[in-house]
């Protein structure tokens, strides 16, 4: 990878700014200079928890943000309006729902209508480096040096963070979240009801076909005792959530931030053609085709997800957090990953540190970008971090005897969830914001628990976790068009595969079909940058 000279000086601007900040004092009353740059508060400089970094004048700054199932619209949140306060910075947001997010996106993109920052955005690399290398989004990296002493100072800790995020050309273009807890780099726990398993003198399956047949308990045993036949087997919010649940079952792993597994020597195979994702989808399909599998998670949205969730009627699920089912957390347990045919048990989908890339840009049009890599940085501290996922500790969340911040009771309890609950005071209920996720701020998905479902995962987990790829220009470009057809084709095909509009006896016909679209060469480009980052 070419490294730019600002990129292979910012290393040691990270040492300099720790340096700097250790001598830091004063209290949090700095403000811009006459340029309009804003010189935040030492403590916030401290690169550790700090105070907000605030603007003498007030400023107004749009963003356009993604709102998942659980969030509220984003200005009625208590945490940005608090924030407000703090900083004197105003946001005008544009939130859209997840499911139109990507649409709106793309046409604020094609129009050249920018916002001046992306929140909760899910850039991918590929747009990154394309509207990066084009000038819409501006480079990050002297702004971090100079602005944001909390991501400096992560960056200096987990280097292979700044190696996901920097582009080929040595700038950066978008910032992911970074996680630094492994409960929350595991976001599809396999769950299941143990009070239902107990009530049928059932115990915790252990391969693929003992999972079929507690499930099949589960569907014809009544073991909720209502005396109807509504019980849920298995639920996932969507297909991509239920394969990415249960594809290490069958050998398959989402490393580089795709189909892919990479193997001890890195040789990098995209599995979509291979038989075993076959096998996968062959047994999907037979749940989904006894009713195991709740038929409607092709066109079910996220609320109606969340509701059949706590609904007390679901055997197993998938999903990171205890918050999104608090009320019914005694029933569950946290399992660990099913045997599948061919003897692989393994946990298929863990996210790299860089979690959620894409998670923040600032636009070519933005007339305050150190004002908004400061406003940014605050989340990525001690204290920040804390405020943006808890809010305002008396009135939102408490601190425990343990030390660590807990939401109140009239949260946890909420008739709505306490995920929905959550989600409205922030907006980091559904993944994918800018933040610091760690072991002293997440004692919603940190929960004992949480722990201990970890620790039963650990053993199942990959050796490594490769992240998503950032490519040059040329191969970027080729790649987009080539996944742009093959990943429509694949996941309408995966779909008909699972509910049945399509015969498992058309498989050779959907390889062909992938060898046509040139999946050959989409492994050849991602093969290179993989000996490329890691070789």
């Amino acid at each position: 990878m070419q490294v730019s000279p600002k990129i292979a000086i910012l290393g040691a601007a990270l040492l300099v700014a720790a340096s700097l900040t250790g001598c830091a004092g004063g209290g949090g009353n700095n403000s811009n200079s006459d340029n309009g740059s804003s010189a935040g508060p030492a403590s916030a400089s401290s690169g550790s928890s700090g105070e907000a970094a605030g603007s003498k004048q007030p400023i107004t700054l749009t963003m356009l943000a993604q709102r998942s199932g659980q969030n509220g619209p984003y200005k009625d949140m208590l945490v940005f309006q608090e924030y407000e306060k703090k900083t004197n910075i105003h946001v005008e947001w544009t939130d859209v729902p997840a499911s139109g997010f990507a649409e709106k996106k793309n046409l604020v993109f094609a129009s050249n209508e920018l916002p001046d920052a992306f929140f909760k955005a899910g850039i991918t690399p590929t747009e990154a480096i394309k509207y990066g290398t084009s000038g819409m989004l501006m480079p990050l990296e002297d702004l971090i040096a100079k602005d944001a002493p909390n991501i400096s100072k992560l960056f200096e800790q987990y280097p292979e963070v700044l190696k996901a995020l920097t582009a080929p050309d040595g700038h950066i273009y978008a910032l992911s979240d970074i996680v630094t807890l492994d409960n929350a780099r595991i976001g599809l726990k396999p769950w299941i009801n143990r009070q239902w398993l107990q009530k049928l003198g059932l115990k915790e399956p252990t391969t693929t076909d003992e999972l079929l047949n507690v499930l099949r308990a589960f569907r014809d045993n009544d073991p909720n005792g209502n005396g109807q036949k509504d019980e849920i087997p298995i639920l996932a919010a969507d297909l991509g959530s239920l394969v990415g649940g249960i594809s290490g079952s069958f050998g398959l792993q989402n490393q580089m931030g795709y189909h892919i597994n990479v193997d001890d020597e890195g040789k990098v195979k995209v599995w979509l053609a291979d038989d075993r994702y076959k096998q996968m989808l062959m047994y999907l399909h037979q749940l989904y085709q006894e009713k195991l599998l709740d038929n409607e998670i092709i066109s079910q949205d996220q609320p109606t997800w969340l509701s059949k969730l706590n609904s007390g009627k679901v055997g197993m699920f998938y999903i990171q957090e205890g918050a999104a089912f608090e009320k019914l957390k005694d029933q569950y347990i946290g399992t660990i990953p099913v045997k599948g045919p061919n003897g692989d048990q393994m946990v298929g989908s863990v996210a790299p540190i860089a979690r959620s890339f894409g998670a923040f840009a600032i636009s070519s049009v933005n007339k305050y970008p150190d004002e908004t890599m400061k406003w940014l940085d605050y989340f990525y501290g001690d204290e920040g971090s804390i405020f943006f996922r808890f809010g305002v500790e008396g009135k939102t969340y408490h601190i425990g005897d343990d030390g660590l911040p807990y939401f109140n009771d009239d949260i946890l309890n909420d008739p709505r969830g306490a995920g929905n609950a959550e989600g409205q005071i922030t907006p980091y209920p559904g993944g994918g914001s800018p933040e610091w996720i760690n072991d002293k701020n997440s004692s919603g998905i940190n929960s004992p628990e949480g722990i201990a479902a970890t620790e039963r995962l650990q053993p199942y987990l990959p050796k490594k976790v490769y992240a998503a790829p950032l490519l040059d220009a040329s191969s970027n470009d080729r790649l987009d068009n080539l996944r742009r057809d093959i990943d429509t084709y694949a996941d309408e095909s995966q779909a008909k595969f699972i509910v049945g509009n399509l015969s498992f006896d058309k498989w050779d016909e959907y390889v062909n079909t992938l060898k046509k679209m040139h999946l050959d060469e989409v492994e050849q480009i991602y093969q290179q940058a993989f000996d490329k980052l890691y070789k």
